[in-house]
This record gives structure tokens, sequence and C-alpha cells, in this order.
């Protein structure tokens, strides 16, 4: 089981987008992460037939070890941790012991 999986809640501990929050989107073989709205770089679209040239702005993945989960009870940061319920392994959070969802 991985720590950190998508549609998780995280905050970033270090760079640029130091304490913003936001969504996991996708995980990129277990090191880096996409997270919705951080990590913005600007990208140069090259025109085509149908159009112009255009810059877009996207999110580019951070290493996975500048995030941390988001305990559900306090909202900061948090390690995860295991715990057996009922016979399946279960993600909690280190701080309040509350379950990841």
């Amino acid at each position: 089981m991985a720590k950190i999986k998508q549609n998780d809640s995280v905050i970033v501990i270090t760079g640029k987008d130091t304490g913003k929050t936001g969504k996991v989107l996708r995980i990129f073989n277990n090191d880096t992460v996409l997270v919705e709205g951080l990590n913005m770089r600007k990208k140069h679209a090259r025109k085509d037939q149908t159009g112009k040239g255009q810059i877009i702005e996207m999110a580019f993945p951070l290493h996975i070890s500048n995030i941390a989960a988001i305990d559900p009870k306090t909202k900061k940061a948090t390690r995860v941790g295991y715990k057996m319920i009922d016979t399946k392994k279960v993600r909690i959070a280190k701080g309040s012991g509350q379950e990841l969802k």
C-alpha cells in the first residue's frame, strides 16, 4: 500500500508552494505526484493549422517527499500509518489516529 494515494488531500512542505494544499490527481512511478493547482508553470504551445500559438499554464509533478497528507481532524500535515480493522488494513493519520479516506 502506498502512503499517498490518488484523490488524497495533501499539503506542500517544502519548495516554492510551501503551505499550499491541493488534491492528488495522479501518481507517477511512486516518486512524483501531480497536485491540482500546484507547481504551476508556463508551457508554450506551437501554432497548428487550426489556430494560433499560445502560452498555457499547467501543473507539473512534485516529488513525493515534498508533500504530506492532511490530517482530517486538525487540517495540518501528518505522517501516515496503518491499522488493522476487521482483517482490513487501513491508512490512519499519525497525529489524530483518524482514518484517511
